[in-house]
């Protein structure tokens, strides 16, 4: 089954990003046939940043998103909200993508399910 998860919030300040990374994460664990897209729009694209440095003990999305990856998953940030928030692909994660509203499209025709946070 393919699953995307369509991200919205920054990466901290809200749990809202994190919650949906837990829950791509639990889709993965529970069901390694699954194949989970998640793309990162307005303040979302922020999560693939490299380099965050958080407290010990806090969450990490950038990990998080590391975790999707690995998990053969794929991770897709929207250009336009990316240039909006001054975010280059050299200033991104290895492995998340620049990605289009056509792109989203395709992936949410292609989605058995779709979750937004």
């Amino acid at each position: 089954m393919h699953h995307l998860i369509l991200l919205n919030d920054p990466p901290y300040g809200t749990e809202r990003s994190f919650n949906g990374l837990r829950m791509a994460h639990a889709l993965t664990k529970n069901d390694p046939e699954a194949e989970v897209t998640v793309f990162l729009m307005a303040d979302a694209v922020l999560c693939a940043r490299a380099g965050q440095k958080t407290p010990d003990g806090y969450y990490n999305l950038e990990r998080m998103l590391r975790r999707v990856l690995s998990a053969k998953g794929r991770v897709l940030m929207c250009g336009t909200c990316m240039e909006a928030r001054g975010l280059t692909e050299g200033d991104t994660m290895e492995g998340a993508s620049r990605s289009t509203m056509d792109e989203l499209a395709r992936v949410t025709l292609a989605a058995d399910k779709v979750l937004v946070f």
